[in-house]
């Protein structure tokens, strides 16, 4: 699938390219964003994690400054359709309700353009922040992946699986 480019009044979602790649690494070691991320030590492993097989959004601000990024997993399997998010806000951007901006973006053209009726994400299971702000664009939680991420520490820790069915878009 080609990367459409997605425009709202607050955010505008386009395809990621090499060099927004670049300006986003260095946020992966950021207060707020590296206790979240898991293992920092390879960039050529981030670098790829931001690339996501080309199924990734840069995330603007309606002023064209680079805010972050939003990656996708789309289940195109007729009786199993679902896309699943993962999503970072550059710091100096958070708190602006960019990233559930973003999120709504996606949700409504992969509903209207690609077909789609559920969706989710999988915060760590203590990160409130990410939960409070999935929350707000209809996420509700599912369960608890117990043991599913690696935290920088190293230690295993739960991630808190959270769903949304296109009707309780908020």
């Amino acid at each position: 699938m080609d990367v459409p480019t997605i425009e709202t009044d607050r955010v505008r979602l386009r395809p990621l390219a090499d060099a927004d790649v670049e300006e986003l690494l260095p946020a992966v070691y950021a207060p707020g964003i590296a206790e979240w991320w898991g293992d920092t030590s390879d960039p050529d492993h981030q670098r790829e994690g931001f690339r996501n097989d080309g199924a990734a959004f840069a995330i603007d601000t309606a002023d064209g400054d680079l805010a972050g990024w939003l990656c996708f997993h789309e289940e195109t399997e007729p009786d199993y359709l679902e896309v699943s998010f993962d999503i970072l806000v550059l710091p100096a951007f958070q708190g602006r309700g960019l990233g559930p901006a973003a999120l709504r973006a996606a949700i409504r053209w992969f509903a209207d353009h690609r077909g789609h009726h559920r969706f989710s994400i999988d915060p760590s299971a203590t990160n409130a922040r990410a939960i409070r702000a999935y929350s707000s664009v209809g996420f509700k939680p599912v369960g608890t992946l117990r043991r599913a991420e690696r935290a920088p520490s190293g230690h295993w820790r739960d991630s808190l699986l959270m769903d949304l069915l296109i009707e309780e878009l908020a």
